[in-house]
């Protein structure tokens, strides 16, 4: 019986170790600049500007144009919570038709 139990606790141990691990993994440049594309693009606000994005070091910088400046604050706002980004520049411009 305290087999099993040592057994038990052991496996739940070592599950609760790679969890952690796997959590504080560092997310690549390349994902980051996925999601946060898929995210903009994905957002009925943001999706019909035009804002490219790279990614260096978790770092996000955000370019291009958009028509009102809420678009431009929701693309900022969309970034940051993106899981891995370090923090994000904006430069997007707003260009008035």
């Amino acid at each position: 019986m305290k087999i099993k139990r040592l057994a038990l606790s052991l496996v739940l141990f070592l599950s609760m170790l790679m969890s952690a691990f796997a959590a504080g993994k560092p997310k690549s440049d390349d994902y980051l600049n996925d999601t946060v594309r898929s995210r903009l693009a994905g957002d009925s606000l943001v999706k019909g500007g035009n804002i490219d994005v790279e990614v260096k070091d978790g770092v996000v910088t955000l370019q291009g144009k958009v028509m009102e400046a809420k678009q431009k604050d929701k693309a900022e706002r969309l970034t940051k919570k993106v899981s891995g980004v370090k923090s994000v520049v904006n430069k997007i411009t707003i260009e008035k038709p």
